[in-house]
């Protein structure tokens, strides 16, 4: 018989009624100890900084320390106990420690709160993730300067609206990359800066009358400074939101350049091969070999974007200060990071063992007219025409040429002298697609020249 007390539409799912309900929405100890580590950190900066203020005794900071080491190795090797009913990771580390040492244990929690206590954890946390994701784009930037060194004078096509527009080169191409997860890692630097502050001692919201020094505990945790208000420092998430908004950016750039490879990587283009490291079979079809990791780094970047999204949402309508709602910041960021940790660390791989398919680069490089600029430019420069009228007389000579199913170069100087006089055999000498690349020498183009000036500057600047 259906027990009537229970709610029907929680059904056998809680046994236990309204209490276990309350236990598993409040309980955050099923993602939040993956900060074990830094909340064990914060403690013991915390207790040390007690003990030189003589809001604790040098024994019993002493017992928290050495307990504190023991709860730490625990969690290490996997013997630590974790219970739902102590809710989170802070209240985990306390029980424990008081089973170790007893009732110095109590005594660690003076002049502080669990929202000061989260923020620093959290920010420890988030700090460190920042520093993995600089090490990987620092990686990744690399990979892409060696492909560019590499291939600095070998032609491609360029491409607007992914119809060829004007040739370039494969060392271009891959620099433009390393401008934009350039620009990546300037953006992860500013926000480890930015969110360098201590909220430890900050307390409930007020922070406390014990004669604590929040200058000890910041430079012990490798902050910059105290942050200097008690109300926001226990409310803000600036640093979760600011490591996820760039982590999308980031991560937009990833999926752009795994699209990229997607593409190039088909039978149509052959413009690059993936190694067998990033890719894999079909299991009906033996003679495909799928860019999976480029296709997987595109869809996970679906996952940051929405959890910088969701963090945005929980915090919005926030009063001052810390609310319940700010327990569900954790496990967006958790795995925001754990899939940008990764899509960076695939992306760098598959950079570092693609090869760049030079003959096809080149056989595409002089496809779709990708000259026509440079004729319009060179009776610009030469003929002194206006580049409306000599974009005209381009676009008549295109259009002849396609007619014919041919190429620019291939048409004679006749055809061309017939749709303008002033046309002589020195058009032929900016048609090859080398020349054309090879006269963009403009800070940023793409002649090899200036590929090759791009590549040492970036060496220079990362002292690779």
């Amino acid at each position: 018989m259906t027990d009537q007390s229970s709610n029907q539409m929680w059904g056998g799912r809680f046994a236990a009624g309204p209490d276990a309900i309350m236990e598993a929405i409040n309980a955050s100890i099923g993602y939040d100890q993956r900060m074990a580590a830094q909340d064990i950190a914060g403690s013991r900066a915390h207790a040390a900084m007690l003990a030189a203020t003589g809001v604790i005794t040098d024994n019993d900071a002493e017992a928290i320390r050495e307990g504190l080491l023991t709860v730490l190795s625990e969690i290490e090797t996997g013997t630590f106990q974790f219970s739902t009913a102590l809710e989170d990771i802070h209240m985990n580390v306390e029980a424990r420690l008081k089973e170790i040492i007893g009732e110095p244990a109590g005594r660690l929690h003076t002049g502080r709160s669990r929202n000061d206590q989260v923020a620093t954890d959290f920010k420890l946390w988030v700090r460190d993730q920042l520093d993995a994701a600089e090490a990987g784009m620092l990686a990744l930037i690399k990979a892409l300067l060696a492909q560019a060194d590499a291939g600095a004078d070998w032609v491609m096509p360029g491409f607007t609206h992914l119809q060829v527009a004007q040739p370039v080169t494969w060392g271009h191409h891959m620099m433009a990359y390393v401008e934009m997860f350039g620009r990546d890692l300037s953006r992860v630097r500013d926000a480890r800066a930015r969110m360098n502050e201590s909220p430890l001692g900050a307390a409930a919201l007020a922070g406390t009358s014990f004669p604590i020094d929040r200058d000890m505990t910041a430079e012990a945790l490798g902050f910059d400074r105290p942050a200097a208000n008690s109300l926001d420092a226990v409310s803000d998430r600036d640093f979760a939101l600011e490591f996820l908004s760039t982590a999308s950016i980031c991560a937009m750039h990833l999926s752009r350049f795994a699209e990229e490879l997607v593409i190039w990587s088909t039978a149509q283009f052959r413009f690059v091969t993936l190694s067998d490291r990033f890719s894999t079979g079909s299991s009906i079809m033996p003679q495909k070999k799928n860019p999976d990791a480029a296709e997987l780094i595109r869809a996970k970047v679906g996952r940051i974007f929405g959890a910088n999204t969701a963090l945005m949402m929980v915090m919005k309508g926030l009063p001052l200060a810390y609310s319940k709602d700010m327990q569900e910041d954790k496990e967006q960021v958790f795995d925001a990071a754990d899939n940008w940790m990764l899509a960076l660390a695939a992306m760098e791989g598959m950079v570092k063992d693609m090869t760049a398919n030079k003959d096809s680069l080149a056989a595409a490089a002089g496809s779709g007219f990708s000259t026509a600029t440079d004729l319009a430019d060179w009776m610009v420069r030469v003929l002194k025409v206006p580049f409306r009228d000599a974009h005209h007389v381009t676009g008549t000579l295109v259009a002849m040429a396609e007619s014919r199913g041919c190429d620019l170069p291939d048409l004679s100087l006749e055809d061309m002298q017939g749709v303008h006089a002033g046309i002589t055999d020195d058009i032929f000498t900016v048609l090859t697609v080398e020349n054309s690349v090879g006269s963009r020498m403009s800070y940023g183009g793409t002649a090899p020249a200036q590929v090759r000036q791009q590549v040492a500057r970036w060496t220079e600047i990362l002292g690779a």
